[in-house]
């Protein structure tokens, strides 16, 4: 008897030191999904600018006062995509009355790989930047109006609009 009970006490230590001797288990698979729809996002650092009363003579090129302006554009696309940045006015800078500057006389110059320096329009949307596949560009962009003495006293404004997109 006291046999026995030795094989009895051996084959519960095997049990409560490898527990697994008689555990069970099991698995289930898991299905992960993710959606990933193309998103433009465009940040200008400012959302208006300004060019200060200059004399054409010492100055032919009035560079804004908020130069250079900050610009950010975020894109999630396919790995091939073309991702586009483009603007275009709604019309010449114009005052209060009749007199019109030609917004071709606005334009700018960039930093950062794929922004584009251009001059503005108001029937043509210009090309400001271009990429291929998802990511966050940032650049600058410096505006400048060309100055002249043709130009007639008054506060003129345009608006431009930069629109990105990708496919």
């Amino acid at each position: 008897m006291k046999r026995l009970s030795l094989v009895g006490i051996f084959v519960l230590g095997l049990f409560l030191v490898n527990g697994s001797v008689f555990a069970a288990s099991t698995t289930a698979p898991l299905t992960i999904n993710a959606t990933v729809s193309s998103t433009a996002k465009l940040t200008l650092g400012q959302s208006s600018i300004a060019f200060p009363n200059s004399d054409p003579d010492t100055t032919p090129s009035i560079a804004a006062t908020q130069n250079p302006v900050s610009v950010t554009a975020s894109a999630k696309t396919t790995t091939s995509g073309a991702v586009a940045l483009t603007v275009v006015t709604g019309g010449d800078l114009a005052d209060a009355g009749t007199d019109t500057i030609a917004i071709g006389n606005v334009t700018w110059t960039v930093t950062g790989a794929g922004y584009v320096a251009g001059t503005m329009n108001k029937t043509t949307a210009q090309s400001a930047g271009s990429w291929t596949g998802s990511g966050s560009r940032a650049g600058t962009f410096s505006y400048n109006l060309a100055n002249s003495w043709g130009y007639a006293t008054g506060s003129y404004a345009a608006t431009a609009t930069y629109t990105l997109s990708c496919p």
